[in-house]
């Protein structure tokens, strides 16, 4: 198998759900040129919202990292259902993690390295990228934290 991601996805106990359909009036991805955006993810297991409400209130930084890793599972699966093999991935370019959170939490930051450490984990050196971490009042679905991305794609 080599050190392909589907070897490293497998190493890591990751096996990718199928691609989250939109909930509402947008496309889950789009393919401009050799860059892909991902809607954003949220963090589902299963169909199931694993990571719910303010972080500095509801659930702390470190399950806030958990559902910034799923979430950035789910933008591979994004990612695998538009250009069909991960192996097309050329570089993550930047992510953006939006962290619901009270207005006295400073840690997104740390909550995004959930899905930071995984991208790179996942994909080595294509998935080292620029981030943005941002605090927010809530999000859809009540949310802890949603991740999206661009991907250069070959």
């Amino acid at each position: 198998m080599g050190d392909t991601i589907e070897k490293r996805l497998t190493d890591l106990d990751v096996t990718l759900p199928a691609a989250a359909a939109p909930a509402a009036n947008y496309v889950p991805y789009a393919l401009s040129g050799k860059l892909l955006f991902t809607a954003g993810q949220l963090p589902l297991k299963d169909g199931k919202l694993q990571a719910a409400g303010l972080l500095g209130r509801d659930i702390d930084t470190a399950a806030g990292r958990e559902g910034a890793k799923l979430c950035a599972i789910n933008i591979l699966a994004q990612i695998k259902a538009a250009i069909g093999d991960l192996e097309k991935i050329v570089r993550v370019v930047k992510i953006t993690v939006f962290v619901a959170s009270t207005a006295d939490f400073t840690e997104q930051h740390l909550v995004a390295n959930g899905a930071s450490d995984f991208l790179v984990a996942a994909l080595g050196e294509r998935g080292r990228h620029a981030r943005s971490a941002v605090g927010m009042a809530s999000l859809p679905l009540n949310a802890a934290v949603e991740v999206e991305a661009i991907v250069e794609v070959a």
